[in-house]
């Protein structure tokens, strides 16, 4: 088979819908080692998959992190919470990331504190799966399980930093996401309940037994949750303030044992 040409793949995808079509044709052929794997990834992406699961990867906070068929692709704006538990995280021995997905964020925070002890939990075996080959340069460990119950026992009241990106998608609201997301996404990954702070609230319901005294709980939400998600907070005994990032369009409460 002849190589493709980067205008024939910018037409394929732009055709296919794809706005950054130019910048997808040159990823997926610096991507792929043959002509054949080439014309495989623009089928796939012109089907509709997202780009990460075509391309087996996604750029995040500096790092390639890999991302799996079937598995929830970190966002942008995601890098928003690593950032501020980066500046929250220094000297952190212990640092937990729970709904860790693919374990992109576990991976940054990781690449970017000094050594802590890393533990990463998803109740998804596909996304254990892919989180722990992330996550195994910086000896992170991977649980298989819901919420704190997959996190070991010794870990209570230990926590530093706890990053836990929730799904936080109203489920009336799941049917109104991009194809790329409610056809190729987990939806235990993305449906957060009625008005999408269930798992919110069971996390800060639980999240004071894990850390230690002046550890941090860091969460993203959308703004318009951001009141209900504070009244979460601060039942849970955390002492809360927001975040904000317009850039990136988002929303991070941060959440301190007292």
């Amino acid at each position: 088979m002849p190589p493709l040409s980067l205008p024939g793949v910018i037409s394929a995808l732009r055709s296919a819908g794809c706005v950054f079509a130019e910048d997808e044709a040159e990823l997926i052929l610096s991507t792929a080692c043959t002509p054949d794997e080439a014309a495989a990834m623009v089928d796939r992406r012109v089907a509709g998959l997202p780009l990460e699961q075509v391309l087996g990867w996604a750029e995040f906070h500096g790092l390639h992190i890999t991302v799996e068929p079937g598995v929830f692709v970190p966002r942008r704006r995601t890098e928003f919470l690593v950032a501020q538990a980066v500046a929250l995280g220094r000297g952190a021995s212990l640092v937990v990331d729970l709904c860790c997905g693919s374990g992109a964020v576990g991976a940054a925070l990781a690449a970017a504190l000094d050594g802590p002890e890393l533990h990463a939990a998803d109740i998804d075996p596909a996304a254990v799966q892919c989180a722990r080959r992330n996550l195994a340069p910086y000896g992170g460990r991977v649980h298989e399980g819901d919420l704190f119950a997959a996190l070991p026992d010794v870990l209570r009241g230990r926590v530093d930093v706890l990053a836990a990106n929730v799904p936080y998608v109203p489920t009336d609201e799941v049917a109104l996401l991009p194809s790329e997301a409610r056809d190729h996404e987990p939806l235990v990954a993305l449906d957060g309940g009625v008005d999408g702070l269930d798992v919110l609230r069971r996390v800060t319901a639980g999240a004071s037994r894990w850390l230690a005294p002046g550890g941090c709980l860091l969460v993203e939400m959308s703004a318009r949750q951001v009141p209900l998600a504070v009244e979460a907070f601060t039942q849970g005994g955390l002492d809360v303030r927001r975040a904000a990032s317009p850039e990136l369009s988002a929303h991070v409460l941060i959440g301190t044992r007292r």
